[in-house]
């Protein structure tokens, strides 16, 4: 069982930036994929962005140019850099890790933005 464990989240001013940072507790090997999903107060759970293992990226359209999703597959940690946050990034900011059939999330971080 893999956990995994986020930090780095909190408040910070609508143009600011933050780095998340998820770490697994194990190495992580095989294919795989890990990524970051947020959830909005009363929205729904929605992906922001993910990689392989072999670093292809996906981000989506709400954060393209402002986020930006790495890995240390070396540290089984996966980061997300987030600049520019604008207040409709507020979220509860979770872990994911995709392998072998079987989806893992940590607990989730609060990233709140002020306007």
């Amino acid at each position: 069982q893999v956990q995994l464990v986020e930090s780095g989240g909190g408040l910070v001013q609508a143009g600011g930036s933050l780095t998340l940072s998820c770490a697994a507790s194990k190495r992580i090997s095989g294919d795989n994929v890990m990524g970051w999903y947020r959830q909005p107060p009363g929205k729904r759970r929605e992906m922001v962005a993910t990689i392989t293992r072999g670093g292809s990226r996906n981000h989506a359209e709400s954060v393209k140019g402002r986020f930006t999703i790495s890995r240390d597959n070396a540290e089984n940690t996966v980061y997300l850099q987030m600049n520019n946050l604008k207040s409709e990034d507020t979220a509860v900011y979770y872990c994911n890790l995709y392998q072998g059939g079987y989806q893992y999330w940590g607990q989730g971080t609060q990233v709140t933005v002020s306007s």
